[in-house]
């Protein structure tokens, strides 16, 4: 195939550079803006990349994998062009919603902070393979370092890939989640070999030498040496096996940080997809908060850490799915602040809701731009005023940012009807 010479016009949301030619869009992995490269075009993607001419921006990648693992798409960033980068990703998606709005700086990450990692195992022969898949690809690296991780997760990447040997399944790949907590590493295995149980005390032995906090398999836990704490601003919280925390501590407090002050002065406030209560713990210091999560161990999470907690006030639970049954203008009327914070689908069918209610102050928390930034779009149109948006990156050297955005109503336009209804 011929060689093809392009330059870098900008870089895409995924990573990629980008090239505008006779009308279609070619993707080049690993190029930068004002790069010149030559390439094999194949469809839409760059191939046989050779840089003839590098930008300023360009620095050397700080992993050994960054030619193989598909987790760290823009490494060779130089950190000013990558946080403006991040920010841009941010305003386009609110832009490509009709809302223009300043975006504030990005909050940066910094190397070695990551305290969760999802890791995959799989079989090569006799061999296991541990760590994260290629690029574009169902393929394994088999990682032995990764710079973004809690330094005590990298280094104990031998022993979490001792036990996947023992609980990998005859096909398929094993899914295994590490949390640093200040107890050590909670560890939990999914989607294990159904034979394990014959091997617990296998399995119990070596995470005990390896000092593991917690083990877990396929939901049950096998060995609890001490309890995996996080602390929540003074509430020790333990999170079920597996289950969702924010992906660094600085990350959890910027964000904790933003939702308390948008919250402000409210002393009803409903958090919604409320996790295991990172924002709810806190919000409870200063206000009565009544907490609405689908994940049934979540909510039992949150219940533990109140009991060990003081100085809470009122914090009531409900299990309930916000997607298929939003809280609704007439229960939203008991709240003065709604937080929300779901998934990377957004919360649509909650937004619809909330557009329509006298909530004067509405905090959203989202790991997906464009998701967020429809549902602002609802929110706005429903008479609510777009106060400020900061993004906070926990996810370093990904295409993945964190947002915070608070809205208010004024105080005149409680019985505006949102556009979606009219």
């Amino acid at each position: 195939m011929t060689q093809t010479e392009l330059t870098i016009q900008s870089l895409g949301h995924r990573g990629d550079g980008i090239v505008q030619s006779d009308g279609r869009t070619i993707y080049v992995a690993g190029a930068l803006p004002g790069e010149v490269v030559s390439a094999e075009v194949k469809g839409d993607r760059a191939e046989n990349i050779r840089i003839l001419s590098e930008s300023a921006d360009r620095i050397a990648p700080v992993c050994r994998h960054i030619n193989d693992c598909g987790g760290c798409n823009v490494q060779h960033l130089a950190e000013p062009a990558y946080l403006s980068w991040k920010r841009e990703l941010v305003a386009k998606a609110l832009s490509d919603r009709g809302i223009q709005h300043e975006v504030q700086p990005v909050v940066p990450c910094q190397p070695g902070t990551r305290r969760r990692a999802v890791f995959s195992a799989a079989r090569a022969g006799r061999l296991t393979l541990l760590g994260y898949h290629e690029k574009s690809s169902h393929r394994l690296v088999d990682i032995k370092e990764c710079p973004v991780l809690d330094p005590a997760i990298t280094k104990a990447l031998p022993d979490l890939k001792r036990l996947a040997t023992d609980l990998l399944p005859k096909k398929g790949e094993l899914r295994l989640s590490v949390l640093s907590t200040t107890a050590g590493l909670d560890v939990a295995f999914d989607k294990a070999d159904r034979t394990y149980e014959k091997k617990i005390a296998n399995l119990s032995s070596m995470a005990a030498q390896a000092n593991f906090a917690r083990l877990s398999v396929n939901g049950e836990t096998l060995l609890e040496i001490r309890p995996p704490i996080l602390d929540m601003a003074g509430a020790a919280l333990v999170p079920p096996p597996g289950g969702f925390t924010q992906a660094t501590q600085d990350a959890e407090t910027a964000l904790s940080r933003l939702v308390l002050d948008g919250v402000g002065k409210a002393k009803q406030v409903a958090d919604l997809f409320a996790g295991s209560g990172t924002f709810a713990l806190r919000l409870a210091h200063k206000a009565k908060v009544h907490a609405v999560e689908s994940d049934a161990h979540a909510l039992q999470s949150i219940e533990k850490a109140i009991r060990r907690s003081q100085g809470l006030k009122t914090l009531t639970r409900e299990k309930r799915d916000l997607f298929r049954s939003p809280l609704v203008r007439e229960e939203l009327e008991a709240y003065d602040a709604v937080v929300f914070d779901p998934p990377r689908a957004g919360a649509q069918a909650q937004a619809e809701q909330l557009a329509n209610s006298k909530v004067k102050t509405i905090v959203a928390v989202s790991c997906n731009p464009a998701t967020l930034a429809r549902d602002l779009r609802l929110l706005i149109d429903g008479g609510y005023e777009l106060q400020s948006i900061t993004p906070v990156d926990q996810f370093l050297f990904s295409p993945h940012i964190e947002v915070v955005s608070i809205l208010k109503r004024s105080a005149d336009d409680g019985e505006r009807k949102p556009s979606w209804r009219m």
